[in-house]
Parts: structure tokens; C-alpha cells; sequence
């Protein structure tokens, strides 16, 4: 019984551990996996140090209300697109192609967009471009209550 309790535990704690991942829908019908950055320290982690990322996957970055919203690219491999969308899943704006950093890149020449939003959402390159997202679509796409 106690090995079946201790399994169950693990269970339940490699489940918490792994990001939720929720589908969002490009203006022209392309499904994005996105996974979730609701607290602080994921928004901190983001894709840092992923060396790969598909054109079907992604980051989505949701904060608890609409505000101005910095991101940066320290110690990010790739280059991505940041998707910056407001609370009624519009596209306030699109920071294309940001050039990703190096772990070894200085502070002050690691590239940084801003934007308006409640939600980030962070592609591959090109990813915005080739799917009809700018600034004034509609992304669609599902949280759990209260986000």
C-alpha cells in the first residue's frame, strides 16, 4: 500500500511540474500547441535555452490583466516572434523575427520588444508572417477559468 501511495504521489507531482499546453488558432486556420507561462517564475523562464521550436509550437504567456508587457531574448537560441494580444484575443502587436542571444551575449545587446497585452505568445520565426497574424486579427484559443 505504501508503494502505491508514494507512486500515486509522483504521479501527481510529475503532472504539476509539466507546463499545460492549450491549441491556438492563426487567423488563417494553422493550430499552434502552445504551452502555458502562467506565473511568474515560467514568464521568467520562457524559451530559454531551447535550441528547436516547431511551427506548431509555441509559448503562451498569460498575465492576470492588460498592461504593458517587455520581453527579452537573454540567453534564447532562437529566433521567435512575440505575439503581443489584448484580453479579447486581438492582436495589439507583432515583434517579427527578434534575433535570439547567446548565454554569453551582453545584457545591453540582447534585442527586447514591447507591447499592450494580457497574453504573449511567442512562435519560430516567420511563423506570424506566414500565417496572416498582425497587428488587428483575432487569435482563438481556451484557458482554464480565471485566465
Amino acid at each position: 500500500m505504501r508503494h502505491l501511495a508514494l507512486l500515486l504521489l509522483t504521479v501527481l507531482l510529475g503532472a504539476c511540474a509539466h507546463p499545460s499546453v492549450v491549441t491556438v488558432t492563426l487567423p488563417d486556420g494553422f493550430e499552434v500547441s502552445a504551452r502555458v507561462a502562467d506565473t511568474p517564475k515560467m514568464h521568467e523562464k520562457g524559451l530559454m535555452f531551447v535550441t528547436e521550436l516547431p511551427e506548431n509550437e509555441g509559448m503562451l504567456f498569460v498575465f492576470d490583466e492588460e498592461d504593458e508587457l517587455v520581453f527579452w531574448m537573454k540567453n534564447t537560441l532562437i529566433d521567435l516572434d512575440m505575439i503581443f494580444i489584448d484580453g479579447e484575443k486581438t492582436v495589439t502587436s507583432v515583434a517579427a523575427e527578434m534575433p535570439h542571444s547567446y548565454t554569453y551575449t551582453p545584457d545591453d545587446q540582447v534585442a527586447y520588444a514591447g507591447g499592450w497585452g494580457k497574453y504573449v505568445l511567442e512562435l519560430a520565426s516567420k511563423t506570424a508572417a506566414r500565417h496572416g497574424v498582425k497587428e488587428g486579427s483575432t487569435l482563438s484559443f481556451s484557458l482554464s477559468e480565471g485566465k
